[in-house]
């Protein structure tokens, strides 16, 4: 066989290995951006979900995992086909905008105040604004996540209830991390502090030290987490046919068991809503 021969068949097997694997690389390619606050990858779910959901469509979904403020402005730029967040009013505000579809209730959670066993500055019960007016008048060690999340925007809301105002002055122990759940937690942990976390990252979260749960059972601790298709019509190149596959999928019957199956430990983290 002569080289030109040769050159001429290994060309053609070039083109027909790329015609026969081309179908094959567009369904590699079948997946959503998600944007969720970290306390969903945080606390272990999306590990548990997101396997089901993907067996399930054969649709890959891939996180980015930051706070709900950064999960917002991120579909805004049309960086994100998805939202999976937990600050009601700002994604209600999203939708208004016109840049998401409606919005949809997923499931809930609470917050819970962690800090040390011994409860130094006694906050210890189930009243999150006496608790932080404590905090306060005490100059006792706070950690403030500081980074618009979800998490950060039901903190400031409780020290509103509090009848503290921290745009006039912060408390003489309250630090801002800029942080995610996890590193604000390892933060609280290594210095003795308190500091207002969802209850799913809290039961996943490994290194504690001396922490524990100081506060809970407050109804305004209540955590509601919801799904949010982005706006095709702001930004056409969204995905919105595997998107809303998605959202329709997690709060359907076999979504909602999934999230409702999810345990650490024997004890459910999150309760599903979304019938209700």
């Amino acid at each position: 066989m002569t080289s030109r021969r040769r050159s001429a068949l290994l060309a053609l097997a070039g083109v027909l290995a790329g015609a026969l694997f081309a179908p094959l690389a567009q369904a590699q390619a079948k997946f959503i951006v998600l944007a969720s606050t970290t306390s969903t990858e945080q606390s272990g779910l999306f590990k548990h979900l997101l396997p089901q959901f993907t067996q399930a469509s054969g649709i890959e979904v891939r996180v980015v995992a930051v706070g709900t403020g950064q999960a917002l402005d991120m579909a805004r730029r049309g960086d994100a086909d998805a939202l999976f967040v937990h600050d009601q009013p700002a994604e209600e505000k999203f939708v208004a905008e016109g840049f998401g579809l409606p919005r949809h209730a997923v499931m809930y959670n609470d917050f819970v105040l962690i800090g040390p066993k011994a409860d130094p500055a006694g906050v210890r019960g189930n009243d999150i604004a006496a608790a932080l007016k404590r905090l306060g008048a005490t100059g006792s060690g706070f950690v403030s996540r500081g980074d618009k999340s979800g998490t950060h925007s039901a903190e400031l809301r409780q020290w509103k209830l509090a009848g503290i105002d921290l745009a006039a002055a912060k408390p003489a122990g309250y630090k801002e991390c800029g942080c995610g759940m996890g590193q604000a937690l390892n933060i609280a942990a290594s210095t003795n502090a308190y500091v207002l976390s969802d209850r799913g990252t809290w039961l996943n979260f490994k290194n504690r030290g001396d922490l524990g749960i100081v506060v809970e059972g407050d109804k305004q601790l209540f955590n509601q987490y919801g799904v949010i298709v982005v706006n095709p019509a702001k930004h056409p190149h969204v995905k919105k046919e595997l998107a809303q596959a998605f959202s329709d999928w997690v709060v359907s019957r076999d979504g909602q068991a999934a999230i409702a199956s999810y345990k650490i430990g024997g004890e459910q983290l999150f309760f599903p809503n979304a019938n209700q």
